[in-house]
């Protein structure tokens, strides 16, 4: 069995560029019906068709999530919707509310069905009891270890078994957050989650008042002094809101968590038979759905022919925009040779996206650039393909018209410049230019 390497897409372009740097799925969610109540391309059910023929024509699998914990309006709505979805057979729906997993299976009972990360599977009874339902995969818990996978695996032979080893972290448990319902009205758990754990919030001097009431000091500043307690938090856009935290011998802790980065663990879950390896991100940029399905890839592709784990893997990932990395729950001590990387160091310091591809002149040699952020001549730079990386420092820069350039001013400008033998088709084969910023 080869092991899945299955991204997000919340665009077609998405998933094409997903696709093009070595996933073997996606998973793009209806609004509605997914933890994404934001308008995306798969508002429009022509294109869920024009996802699904794509993806089979290449041999890849395309999921839908389905995952809401729906309210009744919800349910009344679900399978008329849901009905020209299953007509352009997506190779599963995501879904964790067991009420629409049982409408699903009795009106298309030939549906594949994955268990969401939201329904919080955490052992191996669980799964087993999914299984009897009908459910062909479940996507585990996040809070789980490297040892409990393995358990699963053992005693659940017979499940398909998928795990989140890239992406933001939830700081409510898997998913379940009520912070956004409560702050702003609107429920995460219907897909409309406002990210309010990742607000930007200010510590403010407080005390206790004889009632045991914590209520805000004006002290004419707005930092909380490290020698002073309790604490209450309050959200930049917010003022007046206070919350209170508290602080114990360990520090304080708020509520926005470092990032998942497991690719060092790709080796050990590929080896107990994990079938999916699943990178979050249905928001993000195509540009990190192939950075990230680039470097995953590679990890897998080792990991089956049995060749040693390249730790500049995790360096890779540094040059994404991140809020620090974490292995989350997967191990509970980290060997030495891990530190520098948890604690987000790298030689090689960041990256920026300046151009994405759209013409190659195999002929010429000329790369034609639609320009996303400014560079010029002398930069150091790395030119993403799917067939691999190319770094070098840019000598040569031409506008359209033939004109030797300083510099790319930015987004809205095209340029060119030479780099011969690349193995790109003529519309630029999904190849991004990245800066190095020293």
């Amino acid at each position: 069995m080869s092991t899945e390497l299955l991204s997000p897409a919340g665009t077609l372009k998405s998933m094409r560029f997903a696709f093009a740097y070595g996933a073997s799925a996606v998973y793009a969610g209806q609004p509605r019906y997914s933890l994404r109540v934001r308008n995306n391309e798969f508002n429009k059910i022509e294109n869920i068709a024009a996802a699904v023929e794509e993806a089979h024509a290449q041999g890849k699998q395309f999921y839908l999530a389905s995952n809401i914990s729906p309210h009744n309006d919800k349910v009344r709505s679900y399978l008329r919707d849901l009905e020209p979805v299953i007509a352009m057979k997506p190779d599963a729906l995501i879904m964790s509310d067991p009420g629409l997993i049982m409408l699903v299976r009795e009106t298309w009972p030939d549906q594949p069905v994955h268990l969401s990360v939201q329904a919080n599977a955490v052992n191996y009874a669980t799964v087993k009891f999914w299984a009897t339902q009908g459910i062909e995969r479940v996507i585990l818990s996040r809070e789980l270890s490297l040892d409990e996978v393995e358990e699963i695996r053992q005693q659940c032979p017979e499940v398909e078994l998928e795990v989140f080893v890239h992406g933001a972290l939830c700081i409510a448990y898997s998913g379940r957050c009520l912070l956004s319902g409560y702050m702003t009205h609107r429920d995460s758990n219907q897909g409309a989650c406002t990210n309010s754990c990742r607000w930007e919030y200010n510590a403010h001097e407080a005390k206790e008042t004889e009632t045991g009431d914590i209520i805000a000091v004006d002290s004419g500043a707005n930092q909380w002094q490290p020698d002073s307690a309790p604490v209450l938090l309050q959200e930049k856009s917010r003022p007046g809101e206070y919350m209170p935290a508290y602080e114990d011998e360990h520090g304080t802790y708020i509520m926005n968590s470092k990032d998942l980065r497991a690719v060092q663990h790709v080796d050990r879950l590929v080896k107990m038979g994990v079938h999916s390896l699943k990178i979050e991100g249905r928001t993000k940029s195509h540009y990190y759905v192939a950075r990230t399905a680039q470097v995953y890839r590679q990890a897998i592709d080792a990991a089956e022919a049995g060749t040693p784990f390249d730790m500049a893997l995790m360096t890779q990932l540094e040059h994404l925009a991140n809020r620090g990395y974490t292995e989350g729950f997967y191990r509970r001590h980290l060997p030495s040779e891990y530190q520098n990387y948890e604690k987000g160091v790298s030689d090689n310091g960041s990256q920026q996206f300046v151009g994405e591809a759209i013409e190659y002149n195999a002929d010429s040699g000329w790369l034609t650039l639609d320009v996303k952020n400014r560079f010029e001549k002398g930069d150091a730079v790395e030119l993403i393909t799917p067939q691999g990386n190319l770094q070098f420092n840019i000598e040569h820069l031409e506008n359209t018209k033939g004109a030797s350039i300083d510099a790319a001013p930015g987004s809205g400008h095209t340029v060119r410049l030479p780099i011969p033998n690349l193995p790109l088709t003529e519309d630029g084969g999904y190849a991004m230019l990245m800066r190095h910023i020293r």
